[in-house]
């Protein structure tokens, strides 16, 4: 029987995010190249984290036929629940594995390897004595092709690439059922969903950083076969999706878009994606999307606000826009052929403040933009920082909202026209961007958190993933999930209602809602506004408390007593 093993090193693309406690279209298309080619074969899924936590798992790998790895980071991001794969961890797990033939995919095999922000990929060639193909192609489909070559390399090429949407269609729905194998599943994994490939601006060279035009013009999926797989994937068990897989959303379907720079949008099939979404995914609990070039929403203002009327119509509270900002700096924005001047995207983030800022059932507004801030690109100068500060104080003073601001520092991918400049301008202006950054957060991050989520709101459903010492974090499930301290050591891997009660820079404090007074720890009792550590100390000499009169009697002063009660319950 032949036996596959796919190991998820993670992906982290402009346009696609496979990193915990998402789960990304490469794995699930590649395991259902493997059915649909044999369809009793095992399939094997694991993730790199359970490697590292297991090596043991190691042994499995090695009684494999076929081994594919898929990774590859090729913009930075901030990570909890994961971390993606480095080469040297590859090599260190896979080059005793003599048996299985091993395969690499992802951009890690078509681009190289990113490691973090402001540095430069490491070339493919590090791992390839590990593996005997590296796949700079389309995993599902080169995969397709060497299982029908009997694992002969020589006969497969590993460029081979799908030459429409309809290629892994019938991938995609077998796939799913690879979900089941995700440590994550089924309570805290999101399906990453793919709408298209390409980009409309691939027609002027698009941004020059970003790998997305280099697969040339928007090439759309059909909704029907979204829905399909949707549907494959929600009967799997899967409660969490994110329509993500694209390079705007806004632009789904536009007419035009492989002949206009910023074609017309189409809201008809935005309704029609999404109220199927709906339809075929009736008790879902988490539907979000992710990318928007605020270029369309800028020059398509009444089409985009029917289509984000349409999301917000359909999809969960909390959903964010990431919008590719990436400089207030007109020159930078010049060199780099960005895709929209600050005007523009202070079109778009009213627009979406308009539709989407009201406060939806999980605590957080409906939908909002977050921006994305590209540091170290062509042009820029000290001057850079000056005009991205001015520009986010404008934003703030205007009373508008931003879900978040994401500020990185550019990797230079092979194949764009900022791998050829590298990081000269990350290294100059290494000091600028730490001070810019310090400053954004003290000045602009954290009084938005308080403007957008105040005191004493609830935030629904917090699933708590990891320790900090008495501190437990956690996060709601969603696009950018807002980052939640919990003070105390609450259970791992269980769903919280938290009442706010302070705020960090990117992320905020909370306690959870209702909380029992008579059990809880002295570290959650110090954190309710008004106790502190003397009056945390008295409750748990008094306690336990049979009513309200008791506790508000604990107190030297009634009016501390009576304010705490929204916070608690017996």
């Amino acid at each position: 029987m032949l036996s596959v093993s796919i190991l998820d090193g993670y992906v982290d693309e402009p346009t696609c995010l496979g990193v915990p406690p998402y789960i990304g279209p490469y794995p699930r298309y590649i395991a259902g190249a493997i059915w649909c080619y044999d369809k009793h074969a095992q399939v094997f899924y694991y993730t790199i984290d359970q490697i590292r936590n297991d090596n043991s798992l190691l042994e499995v790998l090695s009684k494999s036929d076929l081994i594919v790895v898929i990774a590859g980071m090729s913009v930075p991001g901030r990570y909890l629940s994961g971390y993606p794969v480095s080469p040297n961890e590859l090599i260190s797990f896979l080059s005793d594995l003599n048996k299985p033939v091993k395969v690499l995919c992802g951009p890690a095999a078509r681009y190289g390897f990113g490691i973090s922000g402001g540095k430069k990929v490491r070339d493919t060639r590090v791992v390839e004595d590990v593996f005997d193909m590296i796949a700079d192609g389309d995993g599902e489909i080169v995969i397709s092709e060497l299982l029908r070559n009997n694992f002969v390399i020589d006969r497969t090429n590993p460029s081979l690439c799908r030459s429409n949407p309809t290629d892994f269609r019938n991938f995609a729905v077998r796939g799913s059922q690879i979900v089941k194998q995700h440590p994550f599943f089924p309570d805290y994994l999101i399906a990453e969903i793919e709408t298209y490939r390409g980009c409309s601006r691939s027609i002027v060279g698009g941004c020059s950083f970003c790998s997305e035009p280099s697969k040339g013009p928007p090439s759309f999926r059909a909704i029907e076969d979204i829905l399909d797989e949707v549907s494959s994937i929600y009967t799997a068990g899967i409660r969490h999706f994110r329509i993500g897989n694209q390079p705007c959303i806004f632009s789904y379907m536009a007419k035009d878009a492989d002949e206009q720079e910023f074609p017309t949008p189409n809201p008809d099939a935005l309704e029609k994606l999404f109220k199927g979404i709906r339809t075929v995914a009736p008790d879902l609990k988490t539907l979000h999307i992710d990318n928007a070039n605020p270029g369309i929403i800028a020059r398509y203002s009444e089409e985009c606000k029917r289509i984000a009327k349409s999301i917000v119509k359909y999809h969960t509270s909390g959903d964010v826009a990431a919008f590719g900002v990436e400089s207030a700096d007109s020159a930078v924005i010049k060199k780099n052929n960005l895709k929209a001047s600050p005007d523009e995207v202070l079109v778009a983030i009213k627009l979406l403040n308009e539709v989407g800022s009201k406060r939806g059932a999980n605590g957080l507004p409906e939908l909002l933009p977050g921006l994305n801030f590209v540091f170290g690109l062509k042009g820029e100068t000290k001057s850079t920082f000056k005009l991205d500060y001015d520009f986010l104080k404008q934003i703030y003073d205007s009373g508008l909202l931003v879900r978040r601001i994401n500020l990185r520092q550019v990797i230079p991918i092979p194949g764009t026209k900022m791998f050829t400049f590298g990081n000269k301008n990350v290294k100059r202006h290494k000091t600028e961007f730490q001070r810019f950054k310090r400053k954004v957060r003290e000045n602009i991050e954290r009084p938005m958190l308080e403007r957008m989520i105040p005191r004493g709101m609830v935030l629904t459903d917090v699933f708590t993933e990891i320790y900090d010492g008495k501190l437990t974090f956690g996060r709601q499930v969603g696009s950018y999930p807002l980052l939640v301290g919990i003070p105390g050591v609450f259970p791992l891997h269980r769903f919280f209602d938290v009442k706010m009660v302070d705020y960090g820079y990117r992320s905020v404090t909370a306690i959870p809602f209702p909380l029992d007074i008579n059990t809880a720890s002295r570290e959650t009792l110090e954190a309710i506004p008004g106790i502190g550590k003397k009056r945390a100390i008295r409750i748990l000499s008094k306690r336990p408390f049979k009513n309200k009169e008791k506790i508000i009697e604990c107190f030297d002063d009634s009016e501390i007593g009576r304010k705490i009660l929204k916070y608690i319950n017996f």
